[in-house]
């Protein structure tokens, strides 16, 4: 089903250190609007009891809406975004807030539930069988996974580790420029490298940390938009798909299918087939890209995956300098998972967070040029990529509409700076100018800022 267009109006981030309350207020004060316009809220987190979710928005008000709590590993966040998007796109409702957050422990990760069969075990399992052909590997289970999927691609196609510190350095350079990046510290190629090995190819700097933190968006109709005079800031979601495994995870002989590749790429194909383009055309007119690189293994894979070269090409694009300034894409911008960090409930809208500020053109020094030097006023696509194992991917093709209109006032105005690239806190006087009518002054007084 087509369903109608639909739109991100909103979006507030905050250091991967921080939670929900700060991201949905920066959320509503971008937009323009409270929380009594919110008529559904989906809510993503991993860690953490039932209900979470409403703990976290009854801080906003308590206003009877259906919120529903969503936990897909780290592809949670986008996956309560789907969800929200998906209730605006066929109908349900004009406004809807996906909100993630995630408070994590120190070192790898692992299950809260020991006393029952982990839903990773077989995943676990699959691509450690696949080291008898591979060669042996040793480490945490995460990155252990995703480095043996990096070698299956370079066995078949060549590279190596220098490629994975290429890009662990690229992203670890971008990360300089973003105040709510965990890390800052700009590694070179070298001092990656020479970091603590974690697995056979993988060292610590090639590795997102763990980390707490959260970011929100806002779903809205055209309607809504028109409504509320946000033609100045809404970014379409031009096309947006959740895919899960297939087959080949299993039954196949592919370590990278295994960690996502077969399963992204499903899902990037057929978000281009619904933005209107023929079988592995549209590429070309992305521009930037918020990439799911847990490890920089999996950003390597993923290249080919999303179709952004051919599947044999990842380590050339690598060579080019095709996945940063000045080269085709610019691939994670903010710095990505190895550097800003992975509270895992809040990533996925992380990643939506930052496309949307490059397609307002607000990023500051995270821009990325020439989105918009093309013949058509909209400009290239931006691209998110959202995998959790187990599994479950999103991709959306986000772009700017033909209705944008520059000026006037907007989220900036609203929240008295440019939240694109400027990290503040939040006050109590922000909370009231977007909490519901409704709002509870006794849950109001055990908030938390």
């Amino acid at each position: 089903m087509p369903g109608r267009r639909s739109f991100l109006v909103g979006a507030g981030c905050t250091a991967f250190i921080k939670m929900g309350l700060e991201a949905a207020t920066k959320a509503l004060l971008d937009a323009g609007i409270t929380y009594d316009s919110v008529e559904t809220a989906y809510v993503g987190y991993c860690y953490g009891d039932s209900t979470s979710g409403q703990r976290a928005l009854y801080n906003l008000g308590l206003t009877h809406i259906p919120i529903v709590n969503v936990n897909n590993n780290c592809s949670t966040g986008s996956a309560a975004l789907y969800q929200a998007n998906s209730a605006v796109k066929y109908g349900q409702v004009e406004c809807a807030l996906a909100l993630g957050f995630e408070r994590m422990k120190p070192g790898s990760l692992g299950s809260d539930f020991p006393d029952r069969p982990n839903p990773m075990a077989l995943i676990n399992q699959r691509s450690f069988e696949m080291e008898k052909t591979l060669g042996e590997n040793h480490g945490p289970g995460a990155p252990r996974l995703f480095d043996n999927g990096a070698e299956e691609y370079f066995q078949k196609y060549g590279g190596g580790v220098e490629h994975l510190a290429k890009i662990a350095s690229k992203n670890h350079k971008h990360s300089v420029n973003n105040p709510y990046s965990q890390f800052r510290d700009g590694w070179s190629v070298e001092q990656i490298l020479k970091a603590p090995k974690i697995t056979k190819n993988l060292t610590k700097f090639m590795c997102s940390p763990t980390s707490d933190g959260a970011a929100c968006c806002i779903v809205a109709s055209e309607d809504f938009v028109h409504k509320h005079g946000l033609e100045n800031q809404a970014i379409e979601i031009v096309a947006q798909a959740l895919a899960t495994d297939g087959t080949s995870t299993f039954e196949g002989r592919s370590a990278m299918d295994v960690v996502g590749y077969e399963m992204s790429k499903v899902c990037a194909d057929k978000v281009f087939e619904e933005a209107g383009f023929a079988k592995g055309e549209g590429r070309d007119q992305v521009g930037v890209v918020e990439l799911h690189d847990c490890f920089a293994a999996n950003e390597l894979i993923t290249y080919p995956a999303l179709g952004l070269c051919a599947e044999n090409e990842a380590h050339k694009l690598v060579e080019r300098g095709d996945n940063t300034y000045g080269g085709k894409y610019v691939v994670n911008p903010s710095g990505g998972l190895e550097a800003k960090g992975h509270p895992l409930g809040a990533t996925g809208l992380g990643m939506h967070f930052y496309i949307m500020m490059q397609l307002r053109e607000w990023a500051g020094p995270m821009q990325a040029p020439g989105l918009f030097d093309t013949p058509d006023k909209r400009g290239k696509f931006g691209l998110v990529h959202n995998v959790g194992l187990g599994g479950a991917v999103v991709v959306s093709l986000l772009r700017r509409p033909e209705f944008y209109k520059p000026g006037g006032e907007d989220g900036r105005t609203r929240l008295g700076y440019n939240h694109a690239h400027e990290l503040r806190p939040i006050t109590m006087a922000d909370v009231d100018k977007v909490k519901s009518k409704t709002a509870s002054s006794y849950v109001l007084h055990h908030a938390k800022l």
